[in-house]
């Protein structure tokens, strides 16, 4: 038995994976990784992958980078936590600082939470909260789109529309109302992706002109809806949704977890409109991938809707025992300086063109029905028929075919159902970037030359998908 068969099976006697079906691993061999470095995971064998999807949307800048490593290195021999309520920290007071200055205007304070979900129950409950303190008790539903995903948490399911995630929980989520997402996938066409956009917006604006009185915010993930499958849309929704949202007194909700710190081509994605949300969460590359961490970015008006005499109980009293931790904070800025000396944003342009020309062909292969591209992110769709777009059977699992495929050639593609997409770190070469769209063609070919038999049951849901 090899060293990578020894993990395994000590790994499988004792560990539960995350969005996993576990008897998968009867057949799909699980991967123990022995070290990172740059762009690559080294298994304890020796053999390399390239990590195309950056573990889970995370590592921005690689494995073991330097200069992360030696900022968490100087801060662990300093302080490695400490209560965040009634005591601070250099980090996090420097982080902040940097927050505030680097996020669109009028976003001055920050809240901090462990991940993502927690982020996304902090902006929900700050913003029914501020109402409440307000005196509009009333103002206690949120609106999303459909086809959207915002985390694993209660309330962060109730405001996603994943069926995967969703489904087997409804019973136990709050009611919310849901609005067609603007989603480009399924445009008319000769529609451009603008115009498409726009008037997916129509339904938006009516529902906030008939429940503005009764919605608490907003919530989107702005450009791309990352596990409803690299769905994107135009940046003028945001533009649109922000001047409703003024006019009926509704806050706005930015889940940018997925898509801040340059994934879309700018810093954060709201900047391509021009706009400011109420709430802009953030979390997975803040940290560089590196620690748990998130930030709730909200205004004054928000913040001093809280500010009272502790007798009122008017206070934000919600709290995480790892919030703000130094480690966290100083790998995050870390990962901030990055950004500012090695001119990042710009260096990605090229990245991204580079992304599109390697997958050019594909949009004339037979089962392939749109190359979608959004900044450093590129989805490829796989379907059964290309002209009507008709979506091969989940069951049928044709993404896991191409993740199979890729691991033989040194590369982790883990795609959403029948989704093919790359989410790289942003140290990728021009050359990685056609190893991976030559694995990717071939494993594309693989998946959708093979014939499938699945029994599709009664119930059968097309909008599941495996998830990423």
């Amino acid at each position: 038995m090899g060293l990578n068969d020894q993990w395994m099976q000590r790994d499988l006697k004792v560990l539960w994976h995350p969005c996993t079906q576990m008897k998968d691993h009867e057949k799909l061999p699980l991967i123990p990784i022995k070290r990172g470095e740059g762009v690559w995971l080294e298994d304890f064998e020796g053999k390399r992958y390239l990590d195309a999807v950056s573990s889970w949307w995370v590592n921005v800048f690689g494995h073991a980078n330097p200069r992360i490593n030696q900022r968490i290195k100087d801060q662990v021999d300093q302080l490695e936590h400490v209560i965040l309520a009634g005591f601070s920290h250099q980090p996090v007071i420097e982080l902040s600082e940097r927050l505030v200055a680097m996020t669109p205007e009028g976003l001055t304070r920050c809240f901090y939470a462990d991940n993502g979900s927690s982020c996304i129950e902090v902006a929900l409950k700050m913003s029914f909260h501020y109402w409440l303190n307000r005196g509009k008790p009333d103002k206690k539903r949120f609106v999303t789109l459909t086809n959207s995903y915002h985390g694993e948490t209660m309330a962060a399911m109730a405001v996603g529309d994943v069926p995967l995630f969703t489904e087997t929980y409804k019973a136990l989520l709050m009611d919310t109302i849901k609005v067609p997402s603007p989603d480009c996938y399924h445009r008319p066409e000769g529609v451009s992706w603008e115009e498409h956009t726009r008037t997916m917006f129509a339904v938006m604006e009516q529902t906030l002109a008939e429940h503005h009185d009764s919605v608490a915010a907003v919530i989107i993930e702005p450009l791309i809806q990352g596990a409803g499958g690299m769905r994107m849309y135009d940046p003028i929704y945001l533009k649109l949704l922000r001047e409703a949202c003024d006019r009926y007194g509704v806050h706005l909700i930015h889940d940018e977890i997925a898509v801040g710190f340059g994934r879309t081509g700018t810093m954060f994605a709201c900047e391509q409109a021009g706009i400011r949300p109420d709430f802009l969460c953030l979390s997975k590359a803040l940290t560089g991938g590196y620690l748990p961490l998130a930030a709730c970015i909200t205004t004054d008006d928000v913040y001093d809707a809280f500010y009272d005499d502790y007798p009122t109980l008017r206070a934000f009293l919600h709290s995480h025992s790892y919030t703000g931790n130094p480690l966290a904070c100083a790998a995050a800025l870390a990962t901030l300086d990055i950004f500012e000396q090695d001119n990042v944003i710009e260096n990605n342009k090229a990245l991204a063109q580079r992304m599109k020309t390697a997958t050019a062909h594909l949009v004339d292969h037979p089962n392939v029905a749109e190359v979608r591209q959004t900044g450093m992110a590129i989805a490829i769709e796989m379907v059964q028929e290309k002209a009507s777009k008709t979506p091969y059977p989940w069951q049928e699992r044709r993404g896991l075919k191409v993740f199979e495929h890729a691991l033989t050639r040194g590369a982790l593609l883990r795609p959403l159902g029948s989704v093919v997409y790359f989410l790289p770190p942003y140290v990728i070469t021009p050359e990685q970037i056609d190893f991976l769209a030559d694995v990717a063609t071939e494993g594309i070919d693989i998946a959708t030359r093979s014939s499938v038999t699945v029994a599709v049951r009664e119930n059968f849901h097309p909008d599941f998908r495996d998830p990423g």
